[in-house]
């Protein structure tokens, strides 16, 4: 069993991706993070950069206590070794794997999310920085459009680097992007899009995705934290 502490957001769907294409059993545990749930200390133990999703693997492959695991990267690389799927063993097919896994951990998410940020939730429009990432956004997309020429999936078999990156492209109207503009992403996003473990991974989270994440309320804990500030949430 896996405890999986989520918030429908592009990280948390990574997760419930591979859970649900691997068919592990595992159970939901939502942290509400326009509620500040993710300061919790029992959370911080878990998480301690304050962020979902995170895991509890209460059944670890050595048979020993329940493993906690952080990151969304580092939770695909855990449980891609867990149950040997997704991740191939030869060392220069892993190779291409991770290096499309860590280029969306370091890339495409930073920059969608601060695309986001400017774009949609800052209460002032500041031009400069809506360019600066729409733009970055563009560029990315571009080199994903160009490593899917000719490849079905990112590193050529379907791995942890699609389910990382897919969610961070679900939003792309948002980050104004359009996908006809990148032929050989857009046919990737449809294949992804319509594959049934992935279906059912969005699937769970409508339960909470009605919810919105932003608001005035929320924007304080979302927005503008320091060392001190969760220091006191979790305190």
């Amino acid at each position: 069993m896996i405890d999986l502490y989520y918030w429908p957001t592009p990280n948390g769907h990574k997760i419930t991706i591979f859970l649900e294409e691997a068919e592990l059993e595992y159970q939901i545990i939502p942290v509400d993070i326009s509620a500040g749930e993710q300061f919790k200390p029992d959370f911080l133990k878990i998480s301690p950069n304050n962020r979902m999703p995170a895991i509890v693997d209460r059944a670890p492959a050595d048979g020993g206590e329940p493993i906690s695991v952080f990151e969304s990267g580092a939770i695909l690389l855990y449980l891609a070794e867990k149950t040997g799927k997704f991740l191939p063993p030869d060392v220069r097919s892993r190779k291409l794997v991770t290096e499309w896994l860590f280029w969306q951990m370091g890339g495409l998410g930073p920059m969608a999310g601060q695309n986001h940020h400017f774009a949609q939730y800052a209460p002032e429009k500041i031009p400069y920085a809506i360019d600066r990432y729409v733009k970055e956004t563009n560029r990315l997309y571009g080199v994903l459009d160009r490593q899917l020429q000719g490849r079905d999936y990112l590193a050529g078999d379907y791995s942890i680097a699609d389910m990382a990156s897919y969610p961070w492209i679900v939003p792309h109207e948002r980050q104004h992007q359009n996908l006809n503009d990148f032929p050989n992403l857009k046919r990737w996003f449809e294949t992804m899009q319509a594959r049934p473990a992935v279906v059912r991974a969005y699937e769970k989270g409508q339960p909470w995705s009605s919810r919105p994440t932003v608001n005035e309320a929320s924007r304080k804990i979302l927005f503008g934290q320091t060392a001190a500030t969760t220091g006191d949430r979790s305190a």
